[in-house]
């Protein structure tokens, strides 16, 4: 085993890489966050005066966003978190008995506990993180704060031999994030190091 089960990049003989186990951390911290929201939103903002001079209305409008209703009458991402807190103990600790439901915020805290375990020796790892990847793209569609998406840079010109050859992956980061190259290692840290990256794009790329 030397592929993440999430990105299938070099990790090392771990079933989550660095990168991805740093996400997962960094998602379980914020799903308790978005699910609290949710009662926040449950009833839809009006978004303007045009509302209440309409003459001819389509029919009866719910009061209720009925999306958020369902999430919280199914309370899914507990239930789904609390299954995989059941799994990893199960897994690490089969002596002892199933947890009894605890809150989506203590399960998240639990996981996030055991993360390293989990990365370095839990096989289903990349399910985990996969689920509860999607399970904030969820609740942040719920919360209207969609998750925000890659910023396409261009191609990794790093020199990648004695022969001269360029790298030329795709390289990509989310709004303010970090510029490192998922297939040769190579970041891009300083203002002069993104100025010279744009400089030697190809010119179809750029």
């Amino acid at each position: 085993m030397n592929a993440c089960e999430l990105c299938g990049q070099e990790a090392r003989g771990r079933y989550l890489c660095e990168r991805d186990a740093v996400a997962l951390a960094g998602r379980l911290e914020r799903l308790p966050v978005l699910d609290s929201e949710l009662s926040v939103h449950l009833v839809p903002g009006r978004t303007g005066p045009a509302e209440f001079v309409s003459t001819a209305p389509a029919g009866p409008r719910s009061p209720i966003n009925e999306a958020v209703l369902d999430e919280l009458r199914n309370s899914r991402a507990r239930e789904v978190v609390h299954s995989w807190r059941v799994d990893v103990q199960r897994e690490r600790w089969p002596q002892h008995s199933p947890p009894p439901p605890s809150g989506l915020a203590a399960d998240c805290r639990w996981l996030a506990m055991e993360l390293e375990w989990i990365a370095a020796s839990y096989p289903a790892a990349g399910d985990l993180a996969r689920e509860v990847r999607e399970l904030e793209a969820e609740l942040r569609s719920l919360v209207g704060d969609p998750v925000p998406r890659p910023q396409r840079l261009g191609l990794c010109v790093a020199v990648t031999d004695d022969q001269g050859s360029v790298c030329g992956a795709v390289l990509s980061r989310l709004p303010g994030g970090p510029v490192r190259c998922r297939w040769c290692g190579t970041s891009y840290r300083t203002e002069q190091d993104l100025l010279l990256l744009r400089h030697y794009q190809p010119r179809e790329s750029a």
